[in-house]
């Protein structure tokens, strides 16, 4: 590295050294270090939220995803502004911070445990966050800490220390304030590489009408030679073995869906679509953000920060991951992105390094940096707070709040880090934690969250209820069904002898397409049959 490349890493962990130490300085109670004060600029709350959402694995990984099958994946962005930005901010927002306040609630599974009366679903959601979200960290860690050791060339565990380190510092000094202010940074360094990416993209291919003309030519040349040879013929997960797997998928072209109710179709609009863009509704590390700002017009007025700072992130990584292929094809002796790379998860990482001016993939790093920090910080926040706040203190209810949580941080970023020691050749399960995390909170409680929200007729048994069935139903579903986490998991293998006990399309069914119905069902049923809740309490949670 040079002298400029060591003033930037010292700049960069300089400030966020700087906004950690503001946070600090800024956190005066438990309120500051739990939910940032409920008086967040929504300019700080959009980007903390966007860049929270975004993952080193959704840059990486969906960019990979999508040298693999193309544009397809693009309904996922359009989903995520209409869901993930607009529902959720516009419908879901405010109703949550007036509740919220009302109800004096920190946490996510604290706002669930008052708004239903109940200790126990509190410290339910509190073992749910501790239970599987670790994996999900773990994931994020791993992608993060093999970037910074590839780059800089030093060995991965000395970098894992390292970067836990970093992280651990400012969430645990700055609370939620910290991990905020440290997210609105990371977020603009994202926000700002993808732009540049996009750019110097289209600029290399010749302008947008001709970077999207080519790929049709590139799957004919490239993939449509394979029509004649087996799959049994290629290397099991080798690059023309995937594009082989996705014709038989239904896909036809990196510019079209796949055919309707096909394998492909299936995994596109289940899986990656309805999976992800329904299940950010019910992530607790970004709930927990509606209730960190101070009026309705503030978060108004973080829609259109939100919505454009997603475009930038999804739509951007999915069109220049489809566009590699032409790129690839033109300036790599004609071949297409993962027979270059290797695999999908090294076409982004490698198209950088080849196709990117060397200052370029220099800022990528640090964009790949910040956006495995901004998740993680905000990972282990919301696990510290599962333990210290939605544990310890229902059990011992006159122990201090920031304590304990500082406690619960430590503890959750100890573990999450062993487990992205023992993993570090990432297997299969960690990979697919994401989408387990996503399919498990939003079947578990959204039902809950939502008629939390507007049904009054909700009872605190309808909601456990639901809440049971969403968490039997998925984990069903995910063991012994859905063909990537039964196979990854292996234990319907063990015990039936094949990887999924069902056969058929239905195996491609992502898990919430099957948990979420019948969790929603079992609410509404559980509720109208038990004793409505009393009205003194619910005019605590609805009204001022």
């Amino acid at each position: 590295m040079g002298a400029f490349e060591n003033i930037i890493i010292i700049l960069y962990l300089s400030l966020i050294g700087y906004l950690g130490f503001l946070g600090y300085k800024q956190t005066k109670n438990t309120t500051d270090y739990l939910i940032a004060g409920r008086d967040t600029h929504p300019f700080i709350m959009a980007l903390s939220y966007g860049a929270t959402f975004i993952s080193t694995a959704a840059i990486v990984g969906f960019g990979g995803v999508a040298a693999w099958l193309g544009n397809s994946l693009l309904w996922l962005t359009f989903f995520n502004i209409i869901i993930g930005i607009f529902v959720a901010f516009v419908f879901f927002g405010n109703p949550t911070r007036k509740m919220g306040y009302r109800l004096n609630a920190h946490t996510f599974p604290e706002f669930l445990g008052k708004r239903y009366d109940s200790k126990f679903i509190q410290m339910f959601g509190g073992i749910i966050i501790l239970l599987f979200m670790p994996l999900y960290a773990t994931a994020v860690l791993i992608g993060g800490t093999h970037f910074i050791a590839l780059y800089f060339q030093v060995d991965y565990h000395g970098a894992l220390l390292v970067f836990s380190l970093i992280i651990t510092a400012y969430v645990i000094a700055g609370g939620l304030k910290g991990v905020m202010l440290t997210d609105a940074l990371q977020g603009s360094i994202m926000f700002i590489a993808m732009i540049i990416l996009l750019f110097v993209t289209f600029d290399s291919l010749g302008g947008i009408d001709q970077a999207f003309g080519k790929l049709e030519n590139v799957w004919n040349q490239t993939v449509g030679s394979l029509a004649n040879t087996s799959i049994k013929e290629l290397k099991p997960g080798g690059p023309d073995f995937m594009m082989k797997l996705s014709t038989m998928w239904g896909f036809s072209g990196w510019n079209s869906m796949p055919s309707f109710f096909s394998p492909g179709w299936l995994f596109v609009i289940t899986t990656i679509t309805l999976g992800v863009g329904i299940g950010v509704l019910a992530q607790p590390q970004l709930i927990v953000r509606f209730m960190t700002v101070s009026s309705k017009q503030e978060l108004n007025r973080a829609v259109l920060i939100g919505g454009i700072f997603i475009v930038s992130m999804t739509g951007i990584v999915f069109i220049v991951g489809s566009l590699t292929n032409a790129w690839y094809f033109e300036f790599n002796e004609g071949k297409n992105a993962l027979q270059s790379a290797g695999s999908i998860g090294k076409v982004i990482p490698h198209f950088i390094n080849t196709a990117m001016p060397k200052w370029f993939a220099f800022i990528f790093l640090f964009a790949l940096i910040s956006a495995a920090m901004s998740t993680l910080s905000s990972q282990f926040h919301t696990m510290g707070t599962a333990v210290g706040r939605d544990l310890i203190q229902q059990i011992k209810p006159k122990s201090n709040s920031v304590i304990v949580t500082r406690l619960g941080i430590i503890i959750m970023i100890s573990f999450s880090v062993a487990l992205a020691y023992a993993f570090d050749k990432q297997p299969a399960i960690i990979a697919r934690s994401t989408a387990i995390f996503f399919a498990l909170c939003a079947s578990i409680f959204l039902p809950s969250y939502i008629a939390g929200l507007f049904w009054k007729r909700m009872t605190r048994t309808g909601a456990i209820a639901s809440m049971l069935v969403g968490l039997l139903s998925s984990s069903f579903w995910l063991v012994f069904v859905h063909f990537k986490e039964a196979k990854a998991l292996g234990i319907a293998k063990a015990l039936t002898g094949s990887h999924s006990v069902l056969s058929g399309k239905i195996i491609f069914v992502d898990a919430l397409i099957i948990a979420l119905p019948l969790s929603i069902i079992t609410a509404i049923i559980v509720s109208l049959m038990t004793k409505p809740m009393e009205e003194k309490h619910l005019n605590k949670c609805f009204n001022d």
